[in-house]
């Protein structure tokens, strides 16, 4: 949660969040390497009681579709760990590298690439 808080607090550049009757259900967001050329998908999540009804996978098209439609963006990415690779490897990311207990003991990083 200290990591998450830092993030919205230091780091955030593009975040939106997913809200029905007024409660957060979800989010997600961008973030750019400093070349400018490289979009980073970051810090999603989708409350468990609403997984696997596409809430996820409409909000991270969106990000894609946007970043598509900027002419300097030449890579997406994302980090994740081996909970979520799968998940981003369905919607068209790529493996390129994974580093173990990147994030804590247990959880290793998974760098994926957009096609």
């Amino acid at each position: 949660m200290e990591d998450f808080e830092y993030y919205l607090e230091h780091k955030i550049e593009k975040y939106y969040i997913i809200a029905i009757e007024q409660q957060i259900i979800g989010a997600g967001g961008i973030n750019f390497e400093a070349n400018g050329k490289t979009a980073k998908i970051s810090w999603d999540f989708i409350d468990p009681k609403f997984q696997g009804l596409g809430i996820g996978q409409s909000l991270l098209k969106y990000r894609i579709d946007l970043l598509k439609s900027m002419d300097n963006i030449t890579t997406i990415m994302v980090r994740t760990s081996q909970l979520a690779y799968k998940f981003y490897e369905k919607n068209g990311f790529i493996l390129k590298e994974i580093e173990k207990d990147y994030w804590a003991k247990g959880f290793d990083l998974y760098s994926m690439t957009y096609k």
